[in-house]
């Protein structure tokens, strides 16, 4: 499913995952500093102690301010060792702070994905269609854009559901799922608004050119255990005009999917036979 092209806004709720993001990079910093401070103090002491080895080998010096030569090498030795395993044991903490960091990242990022994508078809959610219309709205009120918001209902669903048993139901949703969000482009919105009904809010479009994306909806066929299931869907739109706020783009576009589908149930008048 292509989301690249759909940001989040600030709006959506995430659960933390900045803030541990933050967190993270914070302990990366950390990391580096301590190790880099625990370099230079290493090779310090290391060459302390080579340079007093040096001494006491090659010049004879017995003494180091004072000190038995020998004592401070051995104290300079334990001290290296000392700071290393210290360094060594902080880098484990912070190795392990990590770990429950990112592991609270990856909750922080299954949390976020459930509260903006439907669990069934993998498009979004109505909470984030809601979300993502009204900002859009706000767009094309200041900068004049043109946006179409269109309902898309499948017809006889529970009819699939009685005959085939709502597993075919859900793979019905499930490949009609995946056709929608084939039929937009990256820039549009395709969600599942609640059952069988779904939304598509198509941007910088003309209702002139909605038939391009139902075009590619049309003649469906759904494999379900060997059986063709053939998907009919009715349409109701409603063309953004300056002004329009969310309720009336919804309303106005659920009247239209109802006159649509009862104008598709309605009896066709008999053909008349010839005299």
């Amino acid at each position: 499913m292509s989301t690249d092209s759909t940001p989040l806004f600030q709006s959506e709720p995430d659960f933390g995952a900045s803030d541990i993001q933050a967190n993270l990079r914070k302990l990366e910093r950390r990391d580096l500093w301590v190790w880099g401070n625990a370099a230079i103090i290493i090779l310090s002491l290391t060459a302390a102690v080579v340079t007093l080895s040096v001494s006491f080998y090659l010049k004879g010096e017995k003494t180091f301010f004072g000190l038995d030569l020998k004592i401070a090498v051995r104290a300079l030795v334990v001290l290296v060792l000392i700071f290393t395993c210290q360094m060594i044991y902080q880098h484990l903490r912070m190795r392990k702070i990590q770990r429950a960091l990112a592991e609270q990242q990856i909750q922080a990022e299954v949390f976020r994905r459930l509260a903006m994508f439907d669990p069934l078809t993998g498009l979004y959610n109505r909470r984030y269609a809601e979300q993502r219309l009204r900002s859009e709205i706000a767009r094309s009120e200041r900068r004049g854009l043109s946006m179409l918001v269109v309902l898309v209902d499948l017809n006889d669903f529970k009819q699939i559901n009685d005959e085939h048993g709502h597993l075919a139901g859900d793979h019905v949703l499930k490949e009609f799922a995946k056709c929608l969000n084939r039929s937009t482009r990256g820039s549009d919105l395709a969600a599942r608004w609640g059952g069988d009904e779904f939304i598509l809010l198509l941007l910088d479009c003309e209702v002139s050119q909605l038939s391009l994306v139902l075009v590619r909806l049309e003649g469906l066929q759904v494999e379900f255990q060997g059986k063709a299931l053939p998907i009919t869907f009715s349409v109701g739109w409603k063309a953004y005009e300056p002004g329009d706020q969310f309720d009336e783009l919804i309303e106005e576009a659920d009247r239209n999917l109802y006159a649509h589908k009862a104008a598709a149930k309605a009896p066709r008048p008999p053909v008349p036979t010839p005299a």
